[in-house]
């Protein structure tokens, strides 16, 4: 029955207008508005982001982008101002923001401007 549904994650945000600068021009999403939320066309399918008057970020990643050269997307969200987490212990960062050998791919994990988990991973 769902295994050909077309499928699109959704999560929320505490502000729509900030949340669609981000995605649009610091990611270089094509943005949409839909039913007073924002739109996200991605490459392997969709997301809607919905406001949430008490918007609680998520605590875990709700957003990967697989990336040929996670370098250089580090190099270039850095240079656009995206700050990249710093975590310690099994999956430890570098000074990069890049956990590197934790026994999965590559991966730097940043945030959006309502607080929710965004990665990029090099597949």
């Amino acid at each position: 029955m769902f295994k050909d549904a077309k499928t699109f994650s959704s999560y929320s945000v505490d502000d729509v207008s900030r949340a669609k600068a981000f995605y649009a021009d610091t990611l270089g999403l094509e943005t949409s508005d839909q039913m007073g939320g924002l739109g996200l066309r991605l490459g392997g399918g969709e997301a809607f982001l919905y406001p949430k008057d008490d918007h609680q970020p998520a605590t875990f990643t709700v957003l990967n982008f697989r990336v040929d050269d996670i370098d250089a997307a580090v190099d270039e969200l850095t240079g656009k101002g995206v700050a990249f987490e710093q975590y310690g212990g099994e999956i430890a960062t570098d000074e990069r923001g890049i956990a590197r050998d934790s026994g999965g791919p590559a991966i730097a994990w940043f945030k959006d401007p309502a607080g929710n988990i965004l990665s990029v991973l090099q597949v």
